[in-house]
């Protein structure tokens, strides 16, 4: 008999949490260069049994005067991280646009050996200008160009992985045989990108390879998700849209002849929690009364494609001028989900800076009401689990896994304990075998 179906939870570290004046709360303000701070936030989800904390990541310093962002290299914190826990996943950022496949490939299965198999890579592309300056770059790539050397760098980050057969570090001390040659495959890639001869310095993984996550839900996000991903990580704050891109998702998986119940989405939730609903909208007004408005209003603007004056704060957005809009440098999941919010409940501008704004759904409420809202969208095919992002670490997690988490268990929905150590074991998903050995399908 197969397993019944498990709910999965990553908690999604960005700067200090999602509330953008959370930082100002914080006993160390300074939280961002800390490592014990993520110490806490891993120990927190692990204690949660989480299936991995994730790791957004930026290339090029913005808003920095009004906020934290992203600091530490994604890798190198989750190095660290992986001494401090011994379960929880671990899931690192990387852009395909400014890096090079053979680096990030040894860079992911070397953190993959020293974490015993509880890494995932999350493969983005970088459309943001600032970045591209950084890089060398006059102007960003376009979107199409973007996904197309994503494609390809993604296929050769696979085939480095898969360069070792499992059986091919052998390391026999009494016939001084340290590995099998004829186990080692150089991959010979040339195309329109990359020529990668290989194999990668590193043996085969604990976990085969590491995990393959995507984060984005336009065309050519999901076009790579389908070829290559594990998980997706969505913004969908609808359910009738998120069992739309459910099932849409699940169908491109089938049609490349993969396992579509191996393939996980997990949409970005946000709870605000309290012992009430009153106490849980009291600490969110709390932290919003730390806002600027006119700022938070331009921002919005600005991640539509709009400028500020285009919004009225007791308005509807403006939603011929957003049609309008088709630049390939702004987040067309984020515009899409923010659009269907609003209109599926008539919001004002106003009403969408107060649900953040509309970039990850937000509950504000009980613990009760956030159980039963997760248990909904797991049961009618939502989603498959969720990316939760706390208002503020870490008391916004710790809420989270002392008074949700039980009542998921007791729904027979979450797991009680780790059944297994790797993060591949945590998501359910199989160990792949290399696609260089015989007999293996191709990856």
């Amino acid at each position: 008999m197969s397993q019944p179906r498990q709910l999965h939870l990553n908690t999604n570290v960005t700067g200090v949490g999602r509330h953008p004046a959370g930082w100002r709360t914080l006993e160390n303000p300074r939280a961002i260069v800390d490592l014990n701070f993520y110490k806490e936030i891993a120990r927190t989800a692990e204690r949660g049994k989480l299936d991995a904390i994730f790791l957004s990541d930026l290339l090029a310093l913005r808003n920095h005067a009004e906020g934290p962002s992203q600091a530490l290299e994604p890798t190198v914190l989750l190095t660290a991280l992986a001494s401090a826990t011994t379960h929880v996943g671990l899931i690192g950022t990387a852009s395909t646009t400014f890096n090079d496949p053979f680096n990030l490939a040894r860079r992911f299965a070397s953190v993959d050996h020293v974490s015993g198999g509880r890494v995932a890579f999350n493969a983005v592309t970088t459309y943001d200008a600032s970045a591209a300056a950084n890089f060398s770059h006059d102007v960003p790539l376009s979107t199409e160009e973007r996904y197309a050397r994503a494609q390809e760098f993604v296929e050769v980050v696979t085939k480095l992985w898969d360069s070792w057969e499992d059986d091919a570090f052998i390391a026999e001390q009494h016939s001084g045989r340290y590995t099998d040659p004829a186990r080692v495959h150089a991959i010979a890639h040339r195309g329109a990108h990359f020529a990668v001869r290989g194999p990668l310095t590193v043996p085969r993984s604990p976990q085969g390879r590491p995990v393959l996550v995507q984060a984005g839900s336009s065309e050519g996000g999901r076009a790579l998700a389908a070829r290559f991903a594990d998980a997706v990580f969505t913004a969908q704050t609808t359910l009738p849209t998120a069992q739309v891109f459910y099932t849409e998702m699940k169908e491109r998986v089938r049609r490349h002849g993969r396992n579509p119940e191996h393939f996980l989405l997990l949409p970005g939730l946000y709870p605000v929690i309290g012992g009430t609903e009153a106490e849980a909208r009291q600490r969110k007004g709390e932290l919003d009364a730390l806002l600027d408005t006119e700022r938070e209003v331009a921002r919005l603007a600005g991640a539509l494609g709009l400028a500020p004056d285009d919004l009225r704060i007791d308005a509807p957005l403006p939603y011929d001028l957003i049609a309008k809009v088709s630049r390939s440098d702004l987040p067309r999941g984020f515009i899409d989900s923010t659009v269907a919010l609003a209109r599926s409940e008539g919001l004002t501008v106003r009403d969408l800076l107060d649900r953040n704004p509309g970039a990850h759904r937000m509950i504000v409420g009980t613990p009760e009401q956030i159980a039963d809202d997760i248990a909904r969208w797991f049961h009618e095919r939502g989603a498959d689990g969720f990316n939760l992002n706390a208002d503020v670490f870490p008391s916004g997690l710790a809420a989270f896994v002392d008074h949700v988490v039980p009542l998921l268990q007791r729904k027979g929905i979450f797991r009680r304990e780790y059944e297994g150590t790797t993060l591949r074991e945590h998501l359910g998903l199989p160990r792949p075998r290399s696609q260089y050995e015989r007999g293996a399908d191709a990856a």
